[in-house]
């Protein structure tokens, strides 16, 4: 038996036929592009129905499809929500899988792309066998996909982990409201506007970006500012690995993972600062929490969400 897997991006679709075992067997993907609303959820149907038609008589068996989705997915009402995906505010986009299969015998689950990844990476990824570990997910946002006692945590509204709303200071701005503070301090896209801030405040600024396009500035620049000892900004990654440990310590203090796994496109080349927000962390949660929670670079990549997509409908953990 295989399933279809899918990770639907904000700029690309990965789609999978994965065995049981977690082998990938067949892998395509498709940019969206310029499309939006239905036009994406007819780029999915239009794969499926391809898959479906090439394995029809195949002894794999193909039975289930499972979806992750960059936002949340309501249990309650099948639609979601992916603030990336323009009309995707409240899509009803199970009804238009279900649609598709309809009389196949085949089922179809949807979760959020954190949800997934902390799947994947319990199945198949640094965190295999465990039973208490938290994904976290960071790129421009930040989320996190959590497992405790076996059981991935939903919450009320499907919204559990998401973690950039953490109120980390005071007092309250109004642009805290959309995006929260922490994920305006320390995502890739906080990152980014602090140092171009702090730059623009320094006259006399001499240092890595002096002759640079700051309209051009990518965190992969920032990285290497900081490995050159850009005075700026090693202040700003120094408040970086700061509220990442602070809020790491706030999510050990609750909820007592053994481990933490970090992924999305931060984490990757802000895997050099982990002992120094491990070290952060060390200061604040509950010493008896903290004292053996492991902290890992995911090694699955991307490929943590199209797996925890899969895991959704073979229901390994």
């Amino acid at each position: 038996m295989a399933v279809i897997a899918i990770n639907i991006e904000s700029a690309l679709v990965t789609y999978a036929i994965v065995g049981t075992s977690g082998k990938i067997i067949e892998r395509e993907e498709t940019p969206i592009g310029k499309f939006k609303g239905a036009e994406i959820s007819v780029l999915v149907q239009k794969q499926i129905k391809k898959f479906l038609a090439v394995y029809a008589n195949d002894p794999i068996q193909i039975k289930s499809v499972g979806i992750a989705v960059p936002g949340i997915s309501y249990s309650k009402t099948g639609t979601v929500w992916a603030p990336n995906i323009p009309g995707w505010e409240n899509y009803p986009l199970l009804q238009d899988i279900s649609d598709l299969i309809k009389g196949k015998n085949i089922r179809v689950k949807i979760a959020s792309n954190r949800t997934c990844c902390i799947l994947g990476e319990t199945w198949l990824g640094v965190a295999k066998g465990c039973k208490n570990a938290i994904y976290m997910s960071a790129g421009n946002g930040i989320g996190a996909g959590m497992l405790i006692d076996g059981r991935v945590l939903h919450g009320f509204n499907d919204a559990v982990g998401s973690i950039g709303w953490f109120a980390m200071d005071r007092p309250y701005k109004d642009e805290y409201k959309a995006r929260g503070y922490f994920e305006n301090r320390a995502s890739g896209k906080g990152i980014i506007e602090l140092t171009k801030g702090s730059i623009a405040k320094h006259e006399n600024y001499a240092g890595f970006f002096r002759n640079k396009n700051l309209n051009e500035l990518t965190y992969d620049l920032i990285i290497k500012a900081y490995n050159q000892k850009d005075p700026i900004v090693k202040k700003v990654m120094k408040e970086f690995t700061e509220l990442w440990g602070m809020a790491l310590a706030n999510l050990i203090s609750i909820l007592n993972p053994e481990i933490i796994v970090f992924g999305g496109p931060l984490f990757g080349p802000a895997n050099i600062f982990l002992e120094e927000i491990k070290n952060e962390a060390n200061k604040w949660a509950l010493p008896n929490n903290i004292q053996n929670v492991k902290f890992l670079g995911s090694k699955l990549g991307r490929d943590a969400c199209l797996f925890g997509a899969g895991q959704l409908v073979l229901g390994k953990i």
